[in-house]
């Protein structure tokens, strides 16, 4: 019994640590750095937080993929490092 508290602890800190690597989506103010480095799935929904939060309302697909180019391209060419990906230019 005792082993299994230990594993299962083990575990809970395991997936802690692992959460805590993962940048948080911060739609437009995620930085540069953080986005190029993120997946796709968690640029997008930086990009479709970003664009919600400055409309108001849920972007469409093509929106939010062209301004995820758009900022990634960006983001690897003139952006700082630093910059918050609404600094991009967008669609």
């Amino acid at each position: 019994m005792k082993r299994s508290a230990g594993i299962l602890v083990s575990g809970v800190i395991a997936g802690l640590v692992l959460v805590g690597c993962s940048p948080a989506v911060q739609g437009g103010d995620t930085k540069c750095k953080d986005f190029v480095g993120a997946d796709e799935k968690t640029q997008n929904q930086a990009v479709n937080k970003m664009i919600k939060d400055r409309k108001g309302a849920d972007p469409t697909s093509l929106e939010v993929t062209g301004t995820r180019v758009s900022a990634l391209a960006w983001c690897q060419t003139l952006g700082p490092q630093d910059a918050p990906i609404k600094d991009a230019p967008h669609l």
